[in-house]
């Protein structure tokens, strides 16, 4: 992550030890159904603009490493270098935009298209049990990084992680309330008739 001045913070991009044998799941016997995706020795012309100041644009133009599981010409994936679990992958538009709100609908759509995929493949490749797929949409709901993606998270039994919930959780709101909010959000969704 990067200062107001664009330096890194060096303990954010430090590479965690790897597993033991005894925490790695077992692999599964398939195959995956990706390829393998290589790093092109020359960054691939894009139409878009990238940041300057963006750890993602970076790997995106081919100035940083990655470890590539997907790519094609408006999404890339590769593996996150602070993973929550064993395959812990990151889905990135080619296109720079820090919220979903701020990518085109198309890069958008093929940012889950490919994340939705790679979930899946998971599952047969490295025996997860299940997957998460998580967006953090803003720096108060934990994004950490300002270019928009998706974490492909792959789930094991006692993996560790999970999710907290407010104590109101445990006490919904009346009917009428929840009314209210879905009329507030369906009227700002629809446009005004003249």
């Amino acid at each position: 992550m990067a200062d107001e001045r664009g330096a890194r913070d060096p303990l954010r991009w430090r590479l965690k030890p790897q597993p033991t044998e005894r925490m790695r799941p077992r692999l599964s016997r398939r195959r995956s159904k990706l390829k393998p995706t290589r790093i092109p020795e020359r960054p691939i012309k894009l139409l878009v603009e990238l940041s300057g100041q963006c750890v993602f644009c970076e790997i995106v133009r081919g100035e940083s490493p990655a470890s590539f599981t997907y790519q094609d010409d408006s999404v890339v994936a590769f593996m996150d270098v602070q993973p929550i679990t064993h395959g812990h992958m990151l889905v990135v538009p080619r296109e720079h935009a820090v919220l979903m709100s701020e990518l085109n609908e198309t890069a958008a759509m093929r940012t889950f298209r490919v994340a939705r995929r790679l979930g899946a493949l998971v599952r047969d490749t490295l025996g997860a049990g299940g997957v998460n797929l998580f967006v953090a949409d803003g720096e108060v709901a934990f994004q950490d990084v300002p270019h928009f993606h998706v974490h492909v998270i792959p789930r094991y039994p006692n993996d560790g992680f999970g999710l907290t919930f407010p104590q109101s959780y445990e006490h919904p709101p009346a009917r009428a309330q929840l009314d209210a909010i879905a009329t507030a959000i369906r009227a700002a969704s629809t446009p005004a008739t003249a």
